[in-house]
């Protein structure tokens, strides 16, 4: 997802440079280019060979390094940056660049960048909290800089609290959702549902399905990064909560149906990624059920087909995607559901078809409309979640 994109990524020294050595790793992984430029101190923790051999390419430290002078490395490496990252950024650089000091490699480079720029701050609990660090941070917020906030828990100096480098997945988040993708969605509102249901049948017990909410998740965070205004309601699933969206958890289908039928109106997207209970129990015990010598039957009722009540009144220009997972005849069956639920499109996939059933990181979707069926090839499922976000924008 970052092939052909530079990063510069700013190492200064922290007992957390460990982690950027892992986000060095990942982004290389989608194909990145990166471009370490460690402070003097940084390499007091992490030798910069860690870095060079990770990256590929020779980590910066010294602004007079003879190598560079003809060339004037900083400047040149700032002009081919698309994005910064300082990660981990200590309280001394953080005041550096909040007040436009240039005295090292790394900030004579930043001070050069006109890319997007984010900080992740690792610090002792106090430090961070200190109203003058604070302050810094507020100028880097006036000044355009994204700040990736610290997490809670047991620092390296003992104590507990705000001050740890944010995990290496939520680093690669925040730049994939800056600059993975041009911004064709910007201005549009989306809702996207995602994961199972669970619906009671008494205090310990409960029916759902195998979904693991990865595929509506993945679509949720591509249409952000594509600059959309992203609602995600999510039944219960095990997956960390995405940034830059509005997150609303659900249980039941009947939770999803308020939430969904409440904010449908001011969407120009809904895409019904979920994987909804068609039945509950008729009854929910107030106490456990217990076992007997005898069989046990549950009576069940249907509960709110959420995406037909939208399609019943679906607003001029709104788009509406459902998804439709089948085990036998995918296309008669999704082309009956969408005339019958007045949808714009559906994602279809058989489940017994490898690499598009539950729980998995790929997909097999056909995209299903009332002029054309398009098969796509076995995907990621952020490949997927593009490609189908593609589909939707050119029909609309």
């Amino acid at each position: 997802m970052l092939k052909g994109k530079n990063i510069l990524l700013g190492v200064t020294g922290g007992i957390a440079c460990y982690k950027a050595c892992e986000l060095t790793s990942a982004l290389v992984k989608q194909h990145a280019d990166v471009q370490v430029i460690m402070t003097d101190n940084a390499t007091k923790f992490v030798s910069p060979m860690t870095f060079e051999q990770l990256s590929g390419n020779k980590a910066l430290v010294d602004t007079f390094d003879r190598n560079f002078v003809h060339s004037v490395e900083h400047i040149s490496a700032a002009e081919k940056a698309d994005m910064v990252l300082i990660a981990p950024a200590t309280a001394n650089v953080i005041a550096k660049l909040a007040n436009g000091l240039a005295d090292d490699m790394l900030t004579t480079t930043v001070l050069a960048c006109r890319c997007p720029k984010a900080i992740a701050p690792a610090m002792n609990t106090a430090m961070y909290e200190n109203p003058v660090t604070q302050d810094n941070i507020s100028k880097l917020i006036h000044y355009g800089w994204e700040i990736i906030e610290p997490a809670t828990g047991r620092l390296a100096c003992g104590a507990v609290g705000k001050g740890k480098l944010a995990d290496p997945a939520r680093l690669l988040e925040a730049i994939l959702h800056t600059i993975s993708c041009p911004k064709d969605m910007e201005g549009i509102n989306v809702l996207v549902t995602a994961g199972p249901t669970r619906e009671a049948l008494d205090p310990v017990r409960y029916l759902t399905n195998h979904s693991s909410g990865k595929m509506g998740y993945s679509i949720a965070k591509a249409a952000s990064a594509r600059g959309a205004n992203v609602t995600l309601v999510s039944g219960p699933t095990n997956l960390p909560k995405p940034s830059y969206m509005d997150v609303i958890d659900i249980t039941s289908a009947a939770d999803m149906y308020e939430e969904v039928s409440s904010r449908a109106d001011k969407m120009d997207i809904i895409i019904k990624a979920a994987a909804v209970a068609d039945y509950r129990p008729a009854t929910i015990a107030d106490n456990k059920i217990k076992k007997s010598d005898d069989d046990l039957s549950i009576p069940l009722e249907r509960t709110t087909d959420i995406i037909k009540s939208l399609g019943a009144v679906k607003k001029p220009g709104q788009f509406l995607c459902g998804f439709s997972m089948e085990t036998a005849d995918l296309i008669e069956n999704s082309k009956a559901k969408l005339t019958k639920k007045n949808l714009d499109m559906i994602a279809a996939n058989n489940v017994k078809v490898e690499g598009a059933g539950f729980g998995v990181d790929t997909n097999v979707l056909t995209l299903i409309t009332a002029d054309e069926v398009k098969e796509l090839p076995l995907m990621s499922k952020d490949e997927a979640a593009n490609a189908l976000l593609d589909e939707i924008i050119r029909r609309r």
